[in-house]
């Protein structure tokens, strides 16, 4: 509809992003679909291995550009103007730059991101305005988190039906607990009623 044929989405190992990125594939195909990892000092190792598994499994070309050196200096510069961006704020930081460098890529390559947040996520504010709501189109935002697992579950089970050799979500990103890895040690069920 908008004349656009390729797609960015951002991965991180997660479940969520797994799906989406998937779901692109099936409908796009792999030559129009490039993900993207943006690791930070608090990725874990698990994280970008489920990542790079994921996209060597859908056959999608990777961009990784890690937020490490964003981050720092945004803290830096708070920091020169006697601020500080702790807890939430430096949170929120890291996922605004992901959501600038995708949408950057996006403007250069005359593609479309895809959003990878869902409709628990949103309907509880557990997302970033700017960061990880950024996105042309949200591909699951309109399905639970509940409902990400039967599908995910349901993909790998009939993954010829979306025209791939093999289950295309590593079993790592769907049983490890969700976490925004924001910070060290974080769990989504620790902040979440």
């Amino acid at each position: 509809k908008t004349g656009y044929n390729n797609a960015l989405v951002g991965i991180s190992g997660g479940i969520d992003s797994a799906l989406v990125a998937t779901i692109a594939v099936a409908a796009l195909g792999k030559e129009n679909v490039t993900g993207v990892l943006m690791p930070s000092r608090f990725s874990s190792h698990g994280s970008i291995v489920d990542a790079e598994q994921l996209a060597n499994t859908l056959g999608i070309a990777t961009t990784t550009l890690p937020i490490e050196h964003l981050h720092s200096a945004f803290e830096q510069t708070f920091q020169d103007s006697c601020l500080e961006a702790t807890g939430i704020a430096s949170e929120n930081a890291q996922a605004r730059i992901r959501g600038l460098l995708l949408m950057a890529m996006a403007n250069e390559q005359g593609s479309l991101v895809l959003a990878t947040g869902n409709k628990s996520e949103l309907a509880v504010g557990y997302t970033t305005l700017y960061g990880d709501m950024d996105g042309a189109l949200s591909v699951i935002g309109d399905i639970y988190k509940t409902d990400v697992w039967s599908l995910t579950q349901w993909v790998n089970e009939n993954f010829a039906l979306g025209g791939f050799e093999s289950p295309p979500i590593p079993e790592a990103s769907i049983i490890k607990p969700p976490s925004a890895e924001l910070r060290p040690n974080q769990l989504d069920q620790d902040t979440l009623p």
